[in-house]
């Protein structure tokens, strides 16, 4: 097979939103310092939603990105914690990758917090093919409708690569 065609998982980025909820806010950094290790970096809104009630520069949610060896090793474990079964509606037409975990003491190795209570986050997997940066260059370069990963490719990466199962939850 041509290694041009290899699909691989770019980044896998974990999120915490929580609104105007300050509490929740700084429970969610504490969770996801708590399950990776990194510190996070606090998402804050760029526009006025009066209704909601935000306003630029506030922030309302937390978020962290793994690459490389790290991001696969730990979706291993995200995967586990949701018993190895997505939905077939997580994935775009990207082929890219979103789901929720509802609860952070189903991943493996991970302890019980008594200040974070029972809490869940959502991780969203991008994938992509070798020579797929060429898109983001400075001159106007354009990828081949064949060289971007479909959602049917992408389902079958993940099930041979990470054993995953494709279904709804019982």
């Amino acid at each position: 097979m041509n290694p041009m065609r290899n699909i691989v998982v770019e980044k896998l980025t974990l999120n915490v939103g929580a609104g105007k909820d300050v509490a929740r806010l700084e429970k969610g950094v504490k969770l996801i310092k708590h399950i990776t290790g990194i510190t996070p970096v606090k998402t804050v809104t760029n526009k006025r939603i009066q209704q909601w009630g935000l306003r630029p520069g506030l922030p309302i949610g937390t978020k962290v990105t793994m690459r490389g060896k790290q991001a696969h090793e730990f979706l291993r474990r995200l995967f586990a914690a949701n018993d190895m079964l997505v939905n077939e509606r997580s994935f775009d037409r990207q082929g890219n990758l979103a789901f929720g975990v509802p609860e952070y003491i189903d991943i493996p190795e991970v302890k019980y917090d008594p200040d974070l209570g029972i809490m869940g986050f959502e991780a969203a997997v991008t994938v992509t093919r070798p020579g797929y940066r060429v898109k983001s260059r400075r001159l106007s370069t354009k990828v081949g409708k064949h060289h971007v990963v479909t959602k049917q490719e992408s389902i079958e990466y993940f099930t041979k690569e990470f054993g995953i199962k494709i279904g709804e939850k019982a």
